[in-house]
């Protein structure tokens, strides 16, 4: 498998993880105490904000690096 594609899938299937934590916010993951860090020093919509950016900025990456793909 060419290694650029496989980065690709990697970093949407990160970005999605992301970006369902940001949305939903389960119990168990925004319970841990680096997130409660980030909630601490950026309030709870500050913490969600930069989830959403990350999960953004994974999916651009992902964009980025299937097109570069040699398919």
């Amino acid at each position: 498998m060419e290694p650029l594609l496989l980065l690709a899938i990697v970093l949407a299937v990160y970005g999605a993880l992301v970006l369902a934590t940001a949305i939903f916010k389960p119990e168990p993951i925004w319970k841990m105490a680096k997130v409660q860090g980030f909630v601490s020093l950026l309030g709870e919509t500050g913490t969600v904000v930069l989830f959403v950016v990350v999960g953004i900025a994974a999916f651009v990456g992902a964009y980025f690096s299937y097109i570069n793909a040699d398919l």
